[in-house]
């Protein structure tokens, strides 16, 4: 396992750009949004995960694009690598981590919904079987359970398991698996850009962002300064994003993320279906948040 897995940061959500064919990924451009992205000061990249469509990407295309970021940067890339299929995940956990990936963010279950003994089981086939520092990620909204206290905290015991990604909202149960998980090599991270502020002032230590995607210096400034406890500064940037926090959730991510990655001249806007375009209505709030933003540089 790595010395130093990455847990601290700002680290990026990428969006999967496709080519005019959205059955072709553009790994041009993907390498050119990771080299822009790591330019721009952020501690790592996080190809292929929700935000990057995986559930639409075939294995061979994920892997592909972890496998383009990882060429294209020098800094930390923790691969999305889950799956509602136990065997697929060790499977897709292995390729990636082949494929030259730092760190794997392995999202529950989804469908299924399986019991606490099955979704302990789930993560410890994979952290048995791929020597890589591994994330255990909790999105109930997209998965339909989530995972509660008692089996994270049996996790953290894992050598491979560094982290956990919280994306359910719930300050109560992120708060006590901080509190639970304290005296063990286990990092939290915010898995949800508003509630990145309120999880680092109770010790979270970073975000795995989808707004770093178009603000990544603005992302990385307020993360670093809320750890350097700096929060009377931080306060202040969370409150400048807290209208681009908002429109890039006014529809099912990554809806808005991609028009918000071509409204800032970053990449196209395709999506692969079943998702569609985001509504006139997203596309005017986010460009007129682009001017509010940059104009304020």
């Amino acid at each position: 396992m790595s010395a130093t897995p990455p847990t601290t940061g700002t680290f990026v959500a990428m969006t999967t750009p496709f080519e005019d064919d959205p059955d072709r990924i553009d790994h041009d451009q993907l390498a050119a949004d990771a080299q822009r992205l790591e330019a721009a000061g952020v501690d790592g990249l996080v190809p292929a995960g929700s935000t990057g469509e995986s559930a639409t990407l075939t294995h061979d295309e994920h892997v592909e694009a972890v496998d383009t970021v990882v060429d294209a940067v020098d800094i930390p890339v923790i691969a999305g690598a889950g799956s509602n299929s136990t065997h697929e995940a060790v499977s897709l956990a292995g390729r990636v981590a082949d494929a030259g990936a730092d760190a794997l963010l392995l999202i529950s279950p989804y469908y299924n919904k399986p019991e606490p003994a099955g979704m302990e089981r789930h993560y410890r086939r994979i952290a048995d079987a791929v020597d890589l520092p591994q994330i255990v990620y909790n999105v109930p909204s997209r998965t339909g359970r989530s995972i509660d206290v008692d089996t994270t905290v049996a996790l953290a015991e894992h050598e491979n398991i560094v982290g956990y990604k919280a994306a359910s909202g719930d300050v109560g149960l992120i708060s006590e698996i901080i509190e639970r998980t304290r005296n063990e090599e286990f990092a939290v991270l915010s898995g949800d850009d508003g509630m990145t502020l309120p999880l680092l002032s109770i010790g979270a230590t970073g975000v795995i962002s989808v707004a770093a995607n178009v603000v990544p210096e603005r992302m990385g400034a307020l993360v670093g300064d809320a750890l350097d406890g700096e929060y009377a500064l931080a306060r202040e940037r969370h409150h400048e994003l807290g209208p681009l926090f908002r429109a890039l959730f006014a529809e099912t991510n990554p809806i808005p993320v991609k028009e918000a990655v071509d409204v800032w001249g970053y990449g196209p806007a395709e999506l692969r279906d079943p998702l569609s375009r985001a509504t006139p209505e997203t596309r005017e709030a986010l460009e007129a948040l682009h001017s509010d933003l940059e104009g304020d540089r």
